[in-house]
């Protein structure tokens, strides 16, 4: 029988959210670093909660995967991916990438309607700033770097593992960012080096990734804006998009394809990593929804499918162009032409 049971899925799917965040904001699960446990009474006496809100926060925690307690006992520790992902301290703490939504984009989602019948963005205004994150302050550019780090470092190791950049000498990360992409590729592929080409003020992060990775003598950072520079940086074999296109319209990407066709030698790569929407434009929700927080956070940016891009690179004269499907947090699959 049919019953609204899906619905109610859908309509309570910020309760997740939310109890997750709440848990982030008070650290629980870096509290419970390295197998320690918690009961009820200890995060009251902890944390200044009465019991009613402490019971009810480790029951709907644990209800979602992220505590485990054991049958019978009277305290709650980590499961396996808080443990991993949700401590502060951890290789790839993925903290700040909840902070972020928590922080950042949760309350202007609340007014989407807005932006279905305005069409302009939610979290900035494009008539008095410069670009998203004008004006914006350090603590929370910490968290979207930090955010964006955590969710690129696993998709490049996917991407890593569904295309050999073994192939290549050198790769330039256009708008690499935090540097993810070029760490996790260098790691994988000995003889790869690589730029982060991004602004000004993103390079020195990347710089500082780098170096924390041990990778300085294989990868540097180019500051530039791949919009205004005369050219793209050249002396490249291969040249990696990754999370890139879905934040701009169809024009200024097809503007980008072609700047990156000019500066890539003949049989040169492009890569473009994404989360894909399928030819019909259906699905699947992870590229879907991106797309519907693009409506929130860019003038112009959406989620495109693999065909629209597919017809963006042949135009471009990038011929033999295929598509590799992988799982991963920020991209589901890309697409990799070679210039004719």
């Amino acid at each position: 029988m049919l019953t609204p049971t899906p619905l109610m899925r859908l309509v309570t799917g910020f309760w997740s959210f939310k109890t997750l965040a709440a848990a982030v904001e008070l650290d629980l699960f870096t509290r419970l670093a390295g197998g320690r446990t918690i009961t009820v009474e200890q995060l009251c006496t902890e944390y200044g909660l009465a019991e009613r809100p402490a019971d009810t926060l480790l029951a709907a925690c644990a209800s979602l995967e992220l505590l485990v307690k054991e049958p019978g006992a009277a305290g709650y520790r980590n499961s396996p991916i808080a443990e991993e992902f949700l401590v502060v301290g951890r290789p790839y703490y993925f903290g700040g990438q909840v902070r972020y939504c928590d922080e950042r984009t949760y309350l202007p989602w609340h007014r989407i309607g807005e932006a279905l019948r305005t069409d302009r963005p939610l979290t900035w205004n494009p008539d008095t700033q410069g670009s998203v994150f004008s004006d914006v302050d350090p603590q929370m550019l910490g968290l979207f770097w930090e955010a964006m780090y955590a969710a690129s470092i696993f998709t490049a190791r996917a991407l890593g593992g569904a295309y050999d950049f073994g192939a290549h000498q050198r790769l330039l990360d256009v708008g690499g960012g935090s540097g993810a992409y070029p760490i996790e590729l260098c790691r994988r592929f000995p003889a790869l080096r690589a730029s982060v080409y991004d602004l000004p003020h993103v390079v020195p992060i990347a710089a500082e990734k780098v170096k924390a990775a041990g990778l300085t003598e294989r990868i540097d950072t180019i500051a530039g804006d791949f919009f205004t520079d005369e050219t793209l940086p050249l002396g490249y074999d291969v040249m990696l998009l990754s999370m890139i296109l879905h934040d701009w319209d169809e024009p200024t990407n097809r503007r980008l394809l072609d700047r990156c066709h000019a500066a890539l030698p003949s049989g040169g790569i492009v890569v473009i990593s994404e989360l894909l929407l399928n030819p019909d434009r259906t699905g699947p929700p992870e590229a879907a929804l991106m797309g519907m927080n693009m409506l929130v956070e860019t003038a112009g940016g959406r989620n495109y499918s693999e065909t629209e891009y597919a017809d963006w690179l042949a135009d471009a004269g990038f011929g033999s162009i295929r598509t590799v499907i992988f799982d991963a947090p920020g991209a589901n699959g890309a697409l990799i032409a070679r210039k004719r």
